[in-house]
């Protein structure tokens, strides 16, 4: 029943915010609401910013594409700033179709379809509202009704600038039905709505053979011609093609470039001067944002033909590629998950992560900047500390290769493989290994992958596989250490005593005996030699250490286990090198003993509670780590 409650309020909602009256009312309206009259580009424009931007390292996130979108916000920026904002203004770049070229799967349909669902809300709103002259099938602007002669006074009264023509069904029946008089035709307020095909058309090339230009423009009804005696008689025809349907909103054009050529000309005079050609009637205006969507290889193909350069100059081609960060593409993941039937399988901790590790790095370019490979490369776009590295240094990998991004393993890949385990074997839950080994066999069975790429992608499993050989010992290490917090604690206050003592050449006092020691030089080296501090190094990274207290403490901060990342990691490994003997016991014992038993269920239990595995996944993770440390 809360179902039917929502579409009953859904109902009272939409008739609540209907409205209707003639012009004069609706110029009265516009004096307190001038934004009603907006275009459609700057309707696009404010839909998106109204949503709320974040601005982060100079950087613009927009909140429309939160959660749908994920690892693209240079592009996104530069889509919105530099076309829909441009746009907006009134600039030329509104006269341009938007063209996003980028690769399979790469969030181009996701990006146009956010867009179409995102006015028919808008739509609704206050901000959002569109009005139109009742029964006119094109939702015609009312301003069309404003004389020529008269615009320029129109503009300074009320600030608004009108382009476009009044069409020829609208010509005639402002004189057949209200007498010319423009003050008494009715307006309404529409709804943008895809499914009624209200202010968003969407185009779909089919055989060109068959497809007719009706599709486009509409269509004579040849069921009228005795009613009204004339082909030309506006009332015989049907203003029912996408571009007619889109009019005051967006049309999006699937696969452009794959229409034969008399499809696409009918774009020329419509983006450049706002209008289109239909049937035997002047050129009809349409105020709407037409937006497509390609691949490279299409688009270079379509440059390349001379007889492509007059719609090629009224095109603006935005690159949408492949997201290139480790955690953006986790999400990518998640989400495609969240919508599948996978959603009921448990997934072990870290499977996802790992799998996107290794579609990075098939989408990255070789980096040309000395002293840092791939996976360096992979940690820095994921905003990872790498030693030696800033965001400067980011910001010189991004411009060494304009195209990157635009090949490499696509999202759909991934989810198709983890597919494919789930069903092929029957699992109920699957762990990094499983997603590998499914990627592997796949790539295997992939006909369109060169056989150089297919070397390269290997070795990007065995990166993969390394990385999670790491991040899998870690976890147990966690696991295996009973109250962690505090014995990493523990261990880092008794690292820092030792240091201090050793910087500022003094002595430690026993807390039992009370007698004077030097600084435990053995215990210092134990933990700085995890993360290969050299002894040449040794007092630079304590005296380093020493200035991150000092400068914590000037602003009222505590030092904790989390305030310097390489000596947590430092931490973390001593504590974990101390427990290895333990781990390798008992994991690998076929018959364990009762304590070793225990160890092993209090282990699984953390990784249960505190991981985010199950039974199964935690009990696989335990003996990988174990035949790890066994070898």
């Amino acid at each position: 029943m809360d179902i039917l409650k929502k579409v009953e309020n859904f109902r009272e909602e939409e008739e609540r915010l209907k409205w209707e009256g003639t012009f004069a009312d609706y110029l009265e309206m516009l004096k307190e609401k001038p934004w009603v009259a907006q275009t459609a580009h700057s309707r696009v424009y404010h839909m998106i910013h109204e949503a709320g931007v974040e601005e982060m390292n100079g950087k613009k996130s927009y909140r429309f594409f939160n959660d749908q979108i994920f690892g693209l916000e240079d592009s996104i920026e530069k889509l919105v700033e530099e076309y829909f904002h441009s746009a907006a203004k009134r600039l030329d770049v509104r006269k341009r179709i938007l063209l996003l070229m980028g690769p399979v799967s790469g969030g181009k349909s996701t990006l146009v379809t956010m867009l179409k669902r995102g006015l028919e809300k808008y739509s609704r709103t206050d901000r959002g509202a569109v009005f139109a002259i009742k029964g006119c099938p094109m939702h015609e602007d009312p301003l069309h009704l404003i004389p020529h002669h008269l615009r320029e006074e129109f503009l300074e009264e009320y600030g608004i600038k009108i382009e476009g023509n009044l069409s020829p069904l609208n010509m005639m029946r402002l004189e057949k039905d209200y007498g010319g008089r423009i003050e008494d035709v009715l307006i309404e307020r529409i709804f943008f709505s895809e499914d009624k095909r209200t202010g968003i058309g969407t185009f779909s090339p089919s055989d060109p053979k068959s497809q007719d230009i009706a599709d486009l423009t509409g269509s004579i009804d040849f069921s009228t011609i005795a009613e009204y005696g004339s082909e030309s008689d506006p009332r015989a025809y049907r203003f029912d093609g996408e571009l007619n349907k889109a009019n005051r909103g967006i049309m999006e054009f699937q696969e452009m470039l794959k229409c034969d050529e008399k499809f696409l000309w009918h774009l020329l005079s419509l983006t450049q001067e706002g209008n289109f050609k239909a049937g035997r009637f002047a050129l009809i205006s349409a105020d709407e944002l037409i937006v497509a969507h390609t691949n490279e290889s299409e688009y270079r193909s379509f440059i390349s033909n001379k007889k492509n350069e007059a719609l090629h100059s009224r095109i603006i081609v935005m690159k949408i590629p492949y997201n290139l960060r480790v955690s953006e593409e986790e999400r990518i993941y998640q989400k495609m998950i969240k919508e599948s039937d996978l959603s009921n399988v448990h997934i072990a901790p870290h499977a996802l992560k790992i799998a996107a590790i290794f579609t990075i790095l098939t989408r990255l370019k070789e980096p040309k900047k000395q002293g840092i490979d791939l996976v360096k490369k992979m940690r820095l776009y994921d905003g990872e500390a790498v030693e030696g590295f800033n965001t400067q240094d980011v910001d010189e990998l991004k411009k060494e290769y304009s195209e990157e991004g635009m090949d490499g393993i696509d999202p759909r890949y991934v989810i198709n493989r983890i597919s494919s385990a789930i069903i092929r074997k029957q699992l109920t839950s699957i762990n990094a290994l499983d997603v590998l080994r499914s990627i592997k066999e796949g790539l295997d069975q992939h006909a369109s992958i060169s056989k150089e790429d297919k070397e390269r992608y290997m070795d990007f499993i065995s990166v993969a596989r390394k990385e999670y050989d790491d991040i899998a010992k870690k976890e147990v290490q966690k696991a295996f250490v009973y109250s962690y917090d505090e014995s990493a604690k523990t261990l880092m206050d008794n690292y820092l005593d030792n240091v201090e003592a050793y910087c500022n050449k003094n002595k430690l006092r026993d807390p039992l005996t009370g007698e004077e020691m030097t600084p435990d030089e053995k215990l210092m080296r134990s933990i700085e030699e995890q993360i290969g501090i050299s002894e040449n190094a040794k007092k630079a990274f304590r005296e380093e250490i020493l200035i991150r207290i000092s400068a914590y403490a000037r602003k009222g901060k505590k030092f904790d286990y989390n305030s310097h990342e390489r000596l947590r990691e430092a931490i973390q490994k001593k504590l974990f090198a101390d427990l290895k003997d333990i781990v390798k016991i008992t994991t690998s014992t076929k018959t364990p003993d009762e304590s070793q038993l225990k160890k092993v269920n209090e282990v699984i239990a953390r990784l249960i509670d505190e991981h985010g595995y199950n039974s199964v996944s935690a009990n696989e993770l335990l003996r990988y780590v174990g035949s790890l440390l066994n070898r």
